[in-house]
């Protein structure tokens, strides 16, 4: 297919590696090289960062956590536990720490990003049980950590904001932690694969409907995928009940495969009476916001940062 990709974005289309998840030891290779060659972001003010190891899971192995917060604070900050992107197989703290360092120092929160157990290796509900594992830790270590205890929300990108999904219900549902928000960007939600646009983008430039088969298969299983009785913590879309959740922030691209589910989650979550914020952006494709000169880059980063800074510093 053809695409009216944003005009800005268009002449970079063919310098993205075509990407497919089929070998996952290779792509995950991959990653790493193109990782230690990227221009890497300079916060405005001094960030601390330091890695430590949480309790993980019962019976499971410690899981690492990246934190980053102001150097220069002043009392208690928010908190933001964060999640990558991946499609639940690949990615990793070093892939998402431009946007977990840009939350710290652009918003003034402490921000945990979480090294979780990915698939096949680690199928549901692996990940999600790190995810819960590390939020808990941080609810009861937040007078240690600098967080105030009412300010606590999770967050994440593509199958990490899916992953945020999932442990914003597991919370409610298991009786805590409480949340202040969700942050939930390009948001892997759906493992049905139904939608018009998961039907239509079989070819767009990074993520498209087969990595999208692919994906689901490593993480729940092969042949699981789309049948009854899949977990709603492992495919939120599929949650009956959304109401009593926090607040969202969603955004999603035009040619995205995930770009229905993520409208039609932020359309399920305002009809269930949670306030929600949701921005579409015409001619992008999932993970543009890579092609950082873009004005539409810009614009998704700015309006991505604003919302969290205003869900987590409600009084300004």
């Amino acid at each position: 297919m053809s695409y009216a990709f944003d005009p800005e974005l268009a002449p970079w289309i063919a310098t993205i590696p075509q990407l497919s998840i089929a070998d996952v030891q290779q792509v995950r290779r991959n990653e790493a090289e193109l990782f230690a060659r990227a221009e890497k972001y300079e916060p405005p003010v001094p960030v601390e960062t330091r890695d430590i190891t949480v309790p993980g899971p019962r019976g499971a192995p410690e899981v690492q956590v990246r934190i980053f917060a102001p150097a220069d604070r002043d009392g208690d900050l928010p908190g933001l536990v964060y999640f990558h992107g991946g499609g639940f197989v690949i990615g990793s703290v070093d892939m998402s720490q431009d946007d977990t360092a840009a939350i710290a120092a652009e918003v003034g929160a402490v921000v945990l990003s979480v090294e979780y157990r990915l698939a096949p290796e680690h199928p549901f509900p692996a990940g999600l049980e790190d995810f819960y594992a590390a939020l808990t830790w941080t609810a009861s270590h937040t007078a240690d950590l600098g967080i105030a205890p009412d300010r606590l929300a999770v967050g994440g990108e593509s199958a990490g904001a899916g992953l945020a999904a999932a442990v914003s219900l597991l919370a409610r549902d298991r009786g805590g932690p409480a949340l202040c928000f969700q942050l939930l960007g390009i948001p892997d939600l759906d493992d049905r694969l139904a939608t018009p646009s998961m039907r239509a983008f079989a070819d767009t430039p990074i993520w498209n409907r087969p990595n999208a088969e692919l994906s689901w298969d490593f993480y729940l299983g092969k042949g699981v995928r789309g049948t009854d009785g899949v977990s709603p913590y492992a495919a939120p879309a599929r949650a009956e009940d959304l109401t009593g959740l926090p607040p969202a922030y969603i955004n999603t691209c035009e040619f995205d495969p995930l770009r229905d589910e993520g409208l039609n989650y932020a359309q399920r979550l305002i009809q269930a009476g949670v306030a929600t914020e949701l921005h579409h952006y015409p001619g992008t494709f999932h993970g543009s916001t890579r092609i950082k000169e873009a004005g539409v880059s810009k614009r998704m980063r700015a309006d991505r940062l604003d919302a969290v800074r205003r869900a987590l510093h409600p009084t300004g």
